[in-house]
């Protein structure tokens, strides 16, 4: 995640708190309402008109963050926050994560990660190393999948394929990075894709703690 997305997603939730201090007696109203815990965060989200992100802030705020300091608080990290950014959820929707899917990556991925290779121009298993041609590549990355040395997902957005999560174990860590398609980026996707592989790489390899990294793409 960038130091900008941080910011938006810290901003999205100050912003998302001091709404719920304003509405504090419809939020009470709809989360009463609701029949559930995801019912109510998307029935918070729709009232304040923030995302799901915001929602779950205000569903799991405490009652110290009803005082006036902590409003006052709340208030000053917002202005601190929008000095700082350039731009908005709004304009970035997908890092909020709402509507990305994460799937199991499989042979019918290949077109997917064949235009990966071509962008970023090394082998598809964290190394650093130039990258073999495209079955090589494919094939030791199954033998790696099958073994359980790696986790590989597809970042889905609808029908829309955006993107690679690689999970390779090495050294004790997962070496995680992220990969978007070149026609998906600066739209928050990495961002987004990033919050979901961290449920799915604690299922595949439990307990073993993860580094995140950024690959580098190779010059045109």
């Amino acid at each position: 995640m960038t130091d900008h997305d941080h910011v938006a997603a810290r901003r999205e939730i100050t912003s998302a708190l001091l709404a719920a201090f304003e509405r504090r007696h419809e939020v009470l109203d709809v989360i009463v309402e609701a029949e559930t815990r995801p019912d109510a965060v998307e029935a918070i989200a729709t009232l304040l008109g923030t995302s799901r992100l915001g929602g779950e802030a205000v569903m799991g705020m405490s009652f110290a963050s009803l005082t006036k300091d902590a409003r006052r608080s709340n208030a000053a990290e917002l202005e601190d926050l929008d000095s700082r950014l350039n731009f908005t959820l709004a304009e970035r929707p997908a890092s909020a994560g709402e509507t990305l899917v994460l799937e199991a990556f499989s042979d019918d991925d290949r077109d997917l990660f064949a235009a990966r290779l071509a962008d970023v121009g090394s082998a598809g298993d964290g190394s650093g190393g130039a990258a073999g041609d495209l079955d090589t590549e494919l094939a030791a990355a199954r033998d790696r999948l099958d073994s359980e040395q790696a986790a590989w997902f597809v970042a889905h957005e609808g029908a829309e394929k955006v993107g690679i999560v690689f999970g390779e174990l090495a050294g004790g860590d997962i070496d995680l990075r992220v990969w978007i398609h070149p026609g998906h980026r600066k739209k928050g996707y990495g961002t987004a894709a990033l919050r979901k592989s961290r449920a799915e790489m604690a299922a595949v390899f439990p307990g073993v703690p993860m580094i995140v990294r950024t690959p580098g793409v190779q010059p045109s």
